[in-house]
């Protein structure tokens, strides 16, 4: 995974695939929202961000409470689906 977070587009493009792999297992939008959470707090406490894209991730993320951490999630997840 390491190589994957150097660069921000490899991340979307990492993601993007994660996310239509998991639709074509038959999980629910809100399903990989709650998955996405939990990578996202995963990645906010155990990973040092890469590049600045991922740095301003970190402290949006760090700022927000648990509603706004949903919400960055569920963009996350599209952000990466139109691709």
């Amino acid at each position: 995974m390491a190589t994957v977070l150097k660069s921000f587009e490899r991340w979307k493009q990492f993601l993007s695939e994660r996310v239509d792999q998991a639709h074509k297992a038959g999980m629910t939008d809100e399903t990989i929202s709650k998955l996405a959470v939990q990578v996202g707090e995963f990645l906010s406490d155990k990973v040092d961000p890469e590049n600045k894209e991922e740095r301003v991730l970190k402290e949006l993320w760090d700022a927000a409470d648990e509603q706004e951490r949903k919400t960055i999630a569920r963009l996350m997840i599209k952000l990466v689906s139109d691709q």
